[in-house]
């Protein structure tokens, strides 16, 4: 790659491990445009380790609410309260964060696969090191106004602006462009109406920090065995349950090992904070269902986009398509009041008629 032709993020990696040819990158990922090095000299502290420079990528869809200004800020506040989180350091006026070797969690054990115990104890030992880090005791800069974060404890409030968000950022942020689509497939503004009845009427429970993205590539096996968590950009306070539900739902744990972890993440809670787990048995699937119905504005998007830039042939990917859109329609039907599911066919030809009609990647409203 030609110097004029590389990016800043890249020239920066080169000029701070002072050999391009040790650079790794960019690596795959979402949000960011990451190079992988290390440092030469006495600059890495002497470690045989490899440091991550990354940057946002401009222009991207976001459908998550974000809580903390900096991912690298709060790494370092949590620094010996949280197990098996990155390293930072300063390096040339850059904060680096450590890049973990190993395995993620996914590569070793796929979805819907049993995670061997060993693991599974330290994941829960994450859970009870979150319960115990509150607002109070970790000043870090939020992006979040005061006036938007819910009073400690009240759940409903914490799950409100979690729906809000889906409706008003995901939904009606996005309409110009997906809303034929999203009728098309029988989904409209009394959806969240329909949503908020089914989830409402949580207990309440004392807030924490909460990860909010605890999935199988989050997770990272070194060769000792140790799971490390990464990806912290999504970490929020609010409702300990809510990790617990958007975890269950997005590790897709063998259903006798989802029922084992949830009750172990039940005690692990209770024991650092009284009231952690309150009503839990009462209140998860209200959770998972909200994930379920958040999933299909996103997911919706998502498959859309895939058809629209997509390298294989577009008949190739529309087969997929209409598949998982049928999954997560099927699967958020009730929370989201609807009376029937499109079939493969009608979803097709939704798809296909959002391709003639949007595609090409005009702007999407993202944040």
């Amino acid at each position: 790659m030609s110097p004029e032709a590389a990016s800043l993020t890249r020239r920066r990696a080169v000029e701070m491990s002072g050999d391009e040819s040790v650079v790794e990158g960019p690596l795959s990922g979402y949000h960011h445009e990451t190079y992988v090095f290390p440092l030469p000299g006495t600059a890495g502290g002497g470690q045989a380790v490899r440091w991550k420079c990354r940057e946002p990528r401009g222009g991207l869809l976001w459908f998550d609410r974000r809580c903390f200004a900096s991912e690298e800020q709060l790494l370092v506040s949590l620094r010996g309260r949280i197990s098996g989180i990155p390293e930072i350091i300063e390096a040339d006026g850059l904060r680096l964060q450590r890049f973990v070797e190993g395995r993620t969690l996914g590569a070793l054990w796929a979805s819907g696969l049993p995670v061997p115990d060993a693991l599974c104890r330290q994941i829960v030992r994450l859970f009870g090191e979150m319960a115990e880090v509150t607002p109070e005791t970790l000043p870090v800069e939020r992006r979040c106004r005061a006036a938007d974060r819910p009073q400690d404890g009240d759940t409903d409030g914490f799950l409100e602006r979690l729906v809000a968000f889906t409706e008003e950022r995901v939904y009606w942020g996005n309409r110009d462009r997906f809303g034929g689509l999203f009728a098309a497939l029988g989904l409209d503004g009394d959806c969240f109406r329909h949503l908020r009845k089914q989830v409402s009427g949580l207990s309440e429970r004392p807030f924490c920090l909460l990860h909010a993205d605890l999935h199988r590539e989050n997770f990272v096996v070194d060769r000792n065995g140790r799971l490390w968590t990464i990806d912290w950009e999504l970490a929020l306070f609010g409702d300990p349950l809510y990790d617990l539900a958007t975890h269950l739902y997005l590790m897709r744990y063998p259903a006798r090992q989802a029922h084992h972890m949830a009750r172990r993440w039940a005690a692990a809670v209770e024991r650092v904070r009284a009231g952690s787990a309150n009503g839990w048995q009462r209140d998860l699937n209200r959770l998972i269902a909200y994930k379920k119905a958040q999933s299909v504005f996103t997911d919706v998007i998502r498959v859309a986009l895939s058809l629209d830039t997509g390298p294989d042939p577009l008949g190739h990917r529309l087969a997929g398509a209409r598949r998982k859109i049928h999954r997560i329609l099927a699967a958020a039907a009730g929370p989201l009041g609807m009376d029937s599911v499109p079939g493969h066919r009608q979803i097709g030809a939704a798809l296909m008629g959002w391709v003639a009609d949007h595609g090409r990647n005009p702007a999407v409203t993202w944040r």
